[in-house]
């Protein structure tokens, strides 16, 4: 003999079944930290300023060369050339969080130090690109 199930009872069996298992899911989610997503974000040195202006909390960094940084740069960076990111910025920046604005010459460096900084999990990075467009003051 072949038992025919009702639909109606299927139905409510399924609902039941699928919003125990959201609710498990939603109390599970609780418990978890959200964490920031780490994109590339360019922007230009007029908002890169307007943003150092409006925080306390920055990082301005200059990715040039060692000579290109004591020749002018912006005054509060600190200097860690583009070829030696990897090595050097998870112990001199170890605040995967913090806001980093990042600077080269001509904005190519910066555009790919910011690119492997976010693919190290640094959040919050914004390349403005270079000093050559930056009509604030600068520092020898």
């Amino acid at each position: 003999m072949v038992q025919i199930f009702d639909g109606c009872y299927v139905l409510k069996s399924f609902m039941i079944l699928l919003s125990i298992i959201l609710l498990v899911f939603m109390v599970s989610c609780d418990d978890l930290d959200v964490q920031e997503v780490a994109v590339y974000r360019r922007i230009s040195a007029e908002d890169a300023f307007e943003m150092m202006q409006n925080s306390k909390d920055y990082i301005i960094l200059d990715v040039r060369t060692e000579g290109e940084f004591n020749s002018e740069h912006i005054d509060g960076a600190i200097l860690i050339p583009d070829n030696e990111i990897g090595d050097r910025v998870t112990n001199e920046l170890p605040n995967k969080n913090a806001l980093i604005l990042i600077y080269c010459r001509s904005g190519r460096r910066s555009e790919a130090a910011a690119h492997e900084l976010v693919e190290m999990g640094y959040t919050n990075v914004y390349d403005f690109g270079g000093i050559l467009n930056w009509p604030y003051d600068t520092v020898p």
